[in-house]
């Protein structure tokens, strides 16, 4: 099931919405109190399919619905516990299937009708690097 969410503006002027899974209830309240915030986004090298950055909003909740397994167009953050965790502080956005180094929470997944800019945007930072991606509340 799914439930509001969140939406991210490209560089370009793009917005691409998402959804929180309902099952991630804390995670997607702990990460609500951090919107609005920007960040600098990165292609990963060996997770896959996915932009990430390693400064995302710590947040303190419990691993939920967590995998190291992700779809394409999931979204997924790292809890700050256990920091034993080797993604402690990261965030990874999907644009295909990937594989994480340990496992995260998968709390949302693109708008179906978003995905293609999801894809875009992928390619795009895969191209030509870091993009700075805005996050904001639906």
């Amino acid at each position: 099931m799914m439930s509001p969410g969140f939406q991210i503006i490209t560089p370009d002027g793009n917005k691409i919405r998402f959804l929180y899974y309902t099952e991630t209830t804390e995670t997607a309240s702990a990460f609500e109190k951090h919107l609005p915030f920007s960040r600098e986004f990165m292609h990963a090298r060996l997770s896959g399919f996915e932009i990430w950055i390693d400064t995302a909003p710590l947040l303190e909740i419990p691993q939920e619905n967590a995998s190291i397994f992700a779809e394409a167009g999931e979204v997924v953050i790292a809890p700050v516990k256990p920091q034993r965790n080797k993604i402690w502080g990261c965030m990874g956005i999907f644009y295909g299937e990937g594989r994480l180094l340990d496992a995260g929470n998968i709390f949302g997944k693109v708008h179906a009708e978003d995905f293609e800019k999801l894809k875009l945007l992928g390619d795009q930072t895969w191209r030509k690097g870091g993009q700075i991606l805005h996050f904001e509340k639906i």
